[in-house]
C-alpha cells in the first residue's frame, strides 16, 4: 500500500498561495525531548579544540570555503556562533551556548533524528507535496543561542540546493517556542511566486552566489511565531530570514530540506558534491 498525503485541500491551498505552511503538534513532546536530549549528549562528546569554524549567512564567500564545511555533508559537524570567541580566540562561555547549528547528515548517521526524519508523517507530507520520489540532502540542529544568536539574511532554499526542474522544500520543526524576541522566522508571503533570484555555487576557488543579494522591504516581511512542537512548511523560491537573537532565550529547531529525484536533475556545481542516490523516504 502506498503512503497516503496528509495535508488537506485547504492546507494544500495556503500553501501554494503564501508559500509556507504551519503545521502545529508536529511533533511529540516526547519527539522533541528524545531530539534534545541526542543533541546534548552529541555536544558533551563534541571537542571544541578539533574546529573553530564559524557558520555565517553574511559573509560565506569567507566563511564557508573549508573542507570542514564541506566535508560536512556526510557527517556530523559543529558550527560556531561569530559572537562565540573573544579577541584571543577563546570561547567566551560554554560550548553548549556557543554553537550555531550541527549539520548536515543527522538524518543519516544518528538513529534517533534519522527516525523522526524518515518518520511517515514526513513522508506522507512530502507525498502530499506532489513528490514522487523525495531524498532528504542536509539536516541542521539550529540552537539560536541566547544573547548570540545570528541573523540569516534573506535567502532561498533553492539557491542552495538546486535542481532541474527546483524542487527544494525545507521542513522547520520548532523544538522550542519560536517568537520575535527570541529569533523566528519571517517570510515575504507569496514571494515564491517571482521565481529563484540567485543561486549558491560551488567553484574552483570556493563557495559564491552567482548574483548580489537584491534590496529587500523589511515592511514586505511577516513573523512566523510557533510553538514548539510545530512545523513549518517553507517552498524552495520563498524569500524568508531571521534576525539577531538578543533575549536571554534560546530557539532551537530542527530543519531538513528535500529534494525530489524523480524527473529532477542535481546541479553538479551545488556545494553538495556527493552523488544524489535516487532512494525514496518511507515509512519507519
Amino acid at each position: 500500500m502506498g503512503i497516503v498525503g496528509n495535508l488537506s485541500p485547504e492546507q494544500l491551498h495556503s500553501f501554494n498561495s503564501q508559500g509556507f505552511l504551519v503545521m502545529e503538534s508536529f511533533a511529540s513532546p516526547e519527539e522533541i525531548g528524545a531530539m534534545r536530549k541526542r543533541m546534548d549528549e552529541l555536544l558533551q562528546d563534541f571537542d571544541p579544540s578539533t574546529t573553530a569554524s564559524i557558520f555565517s549567512t553574511k559573509n560565506q564567500q569567507l566563511k564557508l570555503t573549508s573542507e570542514y564545511f564541506y566535508e560536512s555533508a556526510e557527517k556530523i559537524s559543529f558550527f560556531f556562533e561569530e559572537k562565540a570567541f573573544d579577541d584571543d580566540g577563546n570561547l567566551k562561555q560554554s560550548k553548549e551556548l556557543s554553537i550555531n547549528k550541527v549539520g548536515h547528515a543527522l538524518h543519516e548517521i544518528d538513529p534517533v533524528f534519522k527516525e523522526i526524519s524518515c518518520s511517515q508523517k514526513v513522508s506522507s507530507l512530502l507525498f502530499s507535496l506532489g513528490y514522487k520520489r523525495p531524498v532528504i540532502i542536509q539536516s541542521m540542529y539550529i540552537f539560536k543561542q541566547p544573547g548570540i544568536g545570528g541573523e540569516v539574511t534573506p535567502h532561498q532554499d533553492n539557491s542552495f540546493l538546486y535542481t532541474e526542474p527546483k524542487s527544494c522544500t525545507g521542513l522547520w520543526l520548532a523544538l522550542e517556542d519560536a517568537t520575535i524576541v527570541n529569533g523566528c522566522l519571517w517570510a515575504i508571503p507569496e514571494s515564491q511566486k517571482n521565481g529563484l533570484v540567485r543561486r549558491f555555487i560551488r567553484g574552483e576557488d570556493g563557495v559564491y552566489f552567482d548574483q548580489p543579494s537584491p534590496s529587500y522591504d523589511q515592511k514586505d516581511f511577516v513573523p512566523i511565531e510557533v510553538k514548539a512542537g510545530s512545523l513549518v512548511v517553507i517552498h524552495g523560491d520563498l524569500i524568508h530570514q531571521s534576525f539577531e537573537n538578543q533575549s536571554p532565550k534560546s530557539r532551537h529547531a530542527y530543519s531538513l530540506h528535500v529534494v525530489d529525484t524523480d524527473g529532477c536533475k542535481w546541479a553538479e556545481d551545488n556545494w553538495i558534491k556527493r552523488k544524489v542516490e535516487p532512494e525514496p523516504l518511507y515509512a519507519s
